[in-house]
């Protein structure tokens, strides 16, 4: 059985990350999406509340997947699940020169783990979920970005 992880931070999860996911799908038999604990970022979400916006919006799609969230080094947590390949999404130029530098990093630290990079689908290929938070703390609409249990969520936090 093959194992991949989608990591991120997810906050929140938006319809380009579950794009991302189906794509994972297609190549692996199992796909654990990872939730980073420990981040650079400062989160508007708690790593609990993305969990459960991420597990909610899988329902909404009928996806039953692995949602855990991690702390550390991911080639660490990539071989604690046995997974053999982390996806990692990309949207522009820009997220490749970071992710590139990174898979070069877990290669080094892992080679037995392969890192694969997917493009979203090209109506997401703009979104990003900063984006979404700064829409939807303005006012403006989200449905077409994320699920509705996202929505309902962002609008209770960062709603006008």
């Amino acid at each position: 059985m093959k194992t991949g992880i989608y990591p991120g931070t997810f906050d929140p999860i938006t319809l380009g990350h579950l794009d991302i996911v189906q794509r994972s799908l297609r190549l692996v038999d199992r796909l654990v999406i990872a939730v980073t604990l420990n981040s650079h970022k400062s989160n508007t979400f708690s790593a609990e509340e993305r969990v459960e916006m991420i597990r909610e919006s899988l329902a909404e799609r009928n996806l039953d997947l692995e949602v855990e969230v991690f702390d550390g080094l991911l080639v660490e947590y990539a071989r604690r699940i046995k997974a053999q390949v982390i996806f990692r999404g990309l949207r522009a130029v820009s997220d490749f020169e970071y992710e590139f530098q990174m898979a070069l990093m877990n290669k080094k630290m892992a080679p037995e783990v392969e890192e694969v990079f997917l493009t979203p689908d090209q109506q997401y290929i703009y979104l990003s979920s900063s984006l979404v938070k700064e829409v939807a703390s303005l006012g403006g609409k989200v449905s077409d970005l994320v699920t509705p249990a996202v929505e309902r969520r962002l609008l209770q936090r960062l709603g006008s």
